[in-house]
């Protein structure tokens, strides 16, 4: 007679902090190296991917270090580069390469197109846009290479400039495509689930670079509640994020608490967190947790007599491949009252509905 194994998880909150780096960043973020994760012979590997399962079930967002065998800090650094250069071309060429709509998430979005925000409908977004303004940012969307009919907008027409952003994007994403690989075989070993019970979710890469530029803002233009990106949460399963060292990104503490956590640059670590999707998955278990981006901490509370700077940031937004069926994860649900919370969704259609309401 066959037998069936439960994965049984402990869905009890556990501590904030972990016993795998002992420390927290400079925002009270925890700290995860990623190092010991890339060889699961290693008797780090389950207790760094436990500190992983940790971090994004209490604060949803930490500190990644350690990243560089994977993605070394110098190709960080050209990104950061040749992001700037295509930022400073003229409005009409980028506009060129423009985001034809959300189910494509391929090319350029000017300023104004987009409002970041939790809401779920296109109604509930308009009336926030109404309240607080657009987002203030551009940004350019980028995707895998080899999804047919959906090709990335690139700038190789224009220039050699525009020859070098192409590979250096490219090299970046399949960089990141890794690093996502890692860090989900984390969050399954941190589970239970064991190291590649994602594996099959995560092959395709069906993931999005964004390159994000916030315009220099003259004085007053933050006053009533605007924000270069409203208060939202990520919509897919992990997100990461390199940013300048001008400030502005803070995270909710706690979660529908209202109280904002300012989120320092620091050189080298990567702003990580759980998206809606990886909520979803989990039943709730990992947090998906709301953030912004405001006026840097450096400015507020005094009298604004020029620009505030330009802010630039990296973000990778990893999600399970577009034709998977997303549904709470074994072990997360069968001894929680209610069981499963969320209907099943497709990968793809859950995002392309959330992309959609936003721009």
């Amino acid at each position: 007679m066959a037998t069936t194994t439960t994965t049984t998880i402990n869905t009890t909150t556990p501590r904030a902090s972990t016993a795998i780096s002992g420390s927290q960043g400079p925002s009270g973020l925890p700290i995860i190296p990623l190092e010991p994760l890339l060889d699961p012979s290693s008797p780090q590997c389950l207790e760094t991917a436990q500190a992983l399962l940790a971090a994004f079930r209490t604060a949803g967002f930490f500190y990644l270090t350690d990243y560089s065998s994977l993605i070394p800090y110098s190709q960080v650094e050209t990104v950061f580069e040749q992001s700037k250069k295509f930022f400073a071309r003229p409005q009409e060429q980028k506009d060129q390469l423009a985001c034809r709509s959300a189910a494509t998430n391929r090319g350029y979005l000017r300023m104004g197109r987009e409002k970041a925000s939790s809401a779920l409908t296109a109604e509930e977004i308009a009336k926030e846009r109404q309240g607080t303004g657009e987002d203030m940012k551009e940004t350019i969307e980028i995707g895998r290479e080899d999804e047919e009919g959906n090709p990335n907008r690139w700038p190789v027409d224009f220039d050699a400039d525009g020859v070098a952003f192409t590979s250096t994007m490219q090299a970046f994403f399949l960089s990141c495509k890794e690093m996502h690989s890692v860090v989900m075989r984390g969050i399954a070993l941190g589970m239970g689930l064991g190291a590649t019970f994602f594996d099959e979710y995560v092959s395709q890469g069906d993931n999005n670079l964004r390159l994000l530029h916030y315009p220099a803002v003259p004085p007053g233009r933050f006053d009533g509640g605007r924000m270069r990106t409203a208060a939202h949460s990520d919509y897919g399963s992990v997100s990461f994020l390199w940013q300048d060292q001008s400030g502005g990104l803070q995270v909710e503490k706690g979660h529908g608490s209202g109280e904002w956590i300012d989120v320092e640059p620091k050189e080298g670590y990567i702003v990580v967190n759980a998206g809606d999707v990886l909520a979803r998955w989990s039943n709730d278990l990992i947090r998906s947790t709301k953030h912004r981006v405001v006026q840097p901490p450096s400015r507020r509370g005094k009298a604004e007599t020029e620009d505030i700077p330009p802010r630039y940031s990296i973000a990778y937004f990893c999600n399970p491949n577009y034709a998977k069926w997303i549904e709470a994860l074994p072990g997360t649900w069968e001894n929680v009252p209610g069981g499963k919370k969320y209907e099943g969704v497709n990968s793809r259609d859950y995002l392309v509905g959330r992309l959609s309401a936003t721009y």
